[in-house]
């Protein structure tokens, strides 16, 4: 299987769908989707309904394999179930959608113009779980807020030493070095991370395969040698705060790189909405997105 869905991510055209607001990112998740805070007292109440949101997404007919590769989840999205089966096995045998899991938790303070991850306490029993839940890969965010050589090289490091480690696992990790849509002098930034990515990825031993998500550059094109790297299985972009549209516009500017969207893929849709208009929303959005994916 592993190696099916390594193909599928190698080759097929499609994106990346994002379903892995954590903690902070859930209130204000199930905010815009039009669940107040006042409708939940704890966290468990609030899990419960942000599962309930990605579970109407997984299930709607216009979450499919010809458009979608794979999806990124949330460790208690993992551990639930949609329909009966544990959320990867359900993409995977219903709907022929590959899984990621979002293993980082959260970000240090801003030191050196950048934001390290946290430390990912029990990180290798997280990726025996993962195996067991027939997980493909993970995902780990860290942020570039200043162009700062320091910083940004820190940052790369981070991700590459957690990054082998998932290799070892047998998993495939995607690398996400966000540069902020905000930062001044965004295009320093981005060949300073480009230029760090370049060695890791040349460093890395051939055996482990790897994914970036980054940003959509100010350059058009930037990453397109990184795509050519022979650990690169895929190079794919984050909304990073802009809109569906203004997205997927950037996007369209970059050859071969493919969506990976959290905000951008359910902006409106609402909890108040008929299954019908819900799907019918859903569909233009995932439409959109791939449109701009395979330019």
């Amino acid at each position: 299987m592993k190696n099916i869905q390594l193909n599928r991510m190698r080759n097929d055209k499609g994106f990346i769908a994002a379903l892995d607001q954590s903690g902070g990112s859930t209130p204000k998740a199930l905010e815009i989707y039009g669940i107040p805070k006042e409708a939940y007292s704890n966290e468990t109440e609030m899990f419960q309904l942000v599962h309930q949101m990605r579970s109407r997404i997984m299930e709607s007919p216009a979450f499919t394999k010809d458009r979608i590769l794979a999806a990124i989840l949330f460790e208690k999205t993992m551990d639930s179930k949609v329909e009966g089966l544990y959320s990867a096995d359900y993409l995977w045998e219903k709907k022929g959608i590959v899984s990621f899991l979002k293993v980082d938790k959260g970000l240090a303070d801003l030191e050196n113009g950048v934001q390290l991850m946290k430390p990912i306490p029990n990180l290798n029993e997280l990726l025996a779980r993962a195996n067991e839940r027939h997980i493909f890969g993970t995902k780990m965010r860290s942020v570039i807020k200043e162009v700062n050589k320091e910083g940004i090289k820190a940052i790369v490091d981070q991700q590459f030493e957690i990054g082998k480690i998932i290799c070892d696992a047998g998993l495939v990790p995607i690398i996400e070095p966000e540069v902020d849509i905000h930062t001044v002098n965004k295009k320093e930034a981005e060949a300073i991370l480009k230029e760090e990515l370049i060695s890791h990825l040349k460093a890395l031993d051939e055996s482990c395969q790897v994914m970036l998500k980054l940003t959509i550059p100010d350059e058009a094109n930037l990453y397109a040698d990184i795509m050519k790297l022979p650990n690169v299985v895929r190079v794919v972009a984050l909304s990073g705060g802009y809109s569906r549209e203004e997205a997927n516009e950037k996007l369209a500017k970059n050859h071969g790189l493919i969506a990976s969207f959290s905000r951008a893929l359910s902006e409106g849709l609402n909890d108040n909405q008929s299954d019908d208009a819900f799907n019918q929303m859903l569909n233009q959005s995932i439409q959109n997105i791939y449109d701009a994916s395979i330019k």
